[in-house]
């Protein structure tokens, strides 16, 4: 193995070597480092991009959620709320109910989803870190009031800092068509407080109220809810504590972490990024042929070599591995040069941000951007697998028999 890296090391770095043929390794070793860039640099822009939705979704989506399996809404006195609460890790437990509803301001009219949240909502989630305008308060005194997604406090003009009610339209439960359309409908008004920012699909749907408001307009007792939020403290075991909190609640309840909650959400962002992987991947095995023209004019240039080597008796598996490392130190030093790339440009960009988003609507200003030792192993172990298969079967097909080369 010594001799035959000894004898590769020399062709591709000899003085003695025609500069056509270094030239040529050059630019095969340039065309395996510009697809092992781009798998760096997009890798670790999903990842970043996969880390920012994260923390968004942490602001508004409890560490635990329980739901009931069958139906909306479940009475609250059937969860063993003692025992949740008492368990490792748990911080706070926050009931809230959430229905559609119809809300006007002024003249506007917007559907959306109310969501009616205790005291305890903002110590689960925090919701305050979110707010861009006005400030969390659900009450003032004996006034009902509530925070806005951004989305919908645009489509109805909303603003916290005006006197002007909220008003919410709910569907009457258990009425059927009547002559008056107004009698299927209950109505109650609210003062937004303040306005909170988080995406578009979430601020652009929700109103937070008091749990009680929703549950007087929804026409339920003060025991009905539709979930329970669980707060956790900071390192705790998010699985370990769902799995107690199951066996508390039993079969009767559906109990989800943050990462089951968005489940589907989080499989598509894995599927774009491998699939982004396998296309680049095509691309550098595309671009790794141009390794196979390097082989063949070395191995065309060394035919008085190789008879050298044969007549000092050098056999055909000592031929062959001299010009596979041949071709994996020129594609070794490509990717070698890729993932310098790469990780350069990454620390470039976590750095000062060059490569903008290009719109004023985004939460960041900059592309975000994350490196992983994991990806990079990836990288390399794909990248080293499928140069040595290419090597290996060039110099196979190219010196099949010693006698004859």
């Amino acid at each position: 193995m010594r001799l035959s890296l000894f004898f590769a090391k020399r062709y591709l770095f000899s003085r003695k070597s025609h500069s056509v043929i270094n030239l040529v390794s050059g630019i095969s070793a340039f065309t395996v480092a510009i697809p092992v860039m781009a798998m760096v640099v997009l890798l670790s822009v999903f990842n970043g991009f996969d880390s920012l939705i994260r923390s968004m979704y942490q602001h508004f989506d409890p560490p635990i959620l329980v739901t009931p399996v069958r139906g909306k809404v479940f009475d609250a006195n059937t969860l063993d709320t003692a025992a949740i609460r008492a368990l490792d890790g748990v911080t706070a437990l926050s009931f809230s109910l959430e229905e559609t509803a119809l809300f006007g301001y002024r003249d506007r009219q917007q559907i959306g989803t109310m969501k009616g949240v205790d005291s305890l909502f903002s110590t689960v989630v925090p919701i305050r870190e979110m707010i861009v305008r006005g400030e969390y308060a659900l009450r003032f005194g004996d006034v009902d009031q509530a925070v806005m997604g951004q989305g919908v406090a645009y489509a109805l003009s909303a603003d916290p800092m005006l006197v002007e009610p909220l008003w919410v339209y709910m569907p009457r439960r258990g009425r059927s068509l009547t002559v008056l359309p107004v009698d299927l409908y209950r109505r109650a008004e609210l003062f937004p407080s303040g306005v909170f920012a988080l995406d578009g699909e979430t601020d652009g749907r929700y109103v937070l109220v008091p749990l009680d408001f929703a549950q007087r307009l929804l026409e339920y007792d003060s025991r009905m809810v539709s979930s329970l939020a669980v707060g956790l403290a900071e390192g705790s075991d998010a699985d370990r504590v769902r799995e107690q909190i199951a066996e508390i609640a039993g079969d009767d309840f559906r109990v989800l972490t943050r990462l089951q909650q968005k489940q589907e959400l989080y499989r598509l962002m894995q599927y774009e990024k491998w699939g982004i992987y396998l296309i680049i991947l095509l691309v550098l095995i595309i671009a790794s042929f141009s390794i196979i023209g390097s082989l063949v004019m070395i191995i065309l240039d060394k035919k008085k070599d190789i008879q050298t080597l044969v007549t000092l008796g050098a056999g055909l598996p000592l031929i062959r591995r001299i010009f596979v490392r041949e071709g994996l130190l020129i594609s070794g030093l490509g990717t070698a040069l890729g993932l310098v790339l790469g990780i350069g440009l990454c620390g470039l960009q976590q750095q000062f941000g060059w490569v903008g988003m290009g719109g004023t609507s985004f939460l960041i200003d900059a592309y975000p951007v994350q490196m992983r030792w994991t990806d990079l192993a990836g990288v390399i172990v794909s990248v080293s697998v499928v140069n040595y298969l290419i090597c290996r079967l060039t110099v196979g097909a190219m010196i099949k028999n010693t006698k004859n080369s």
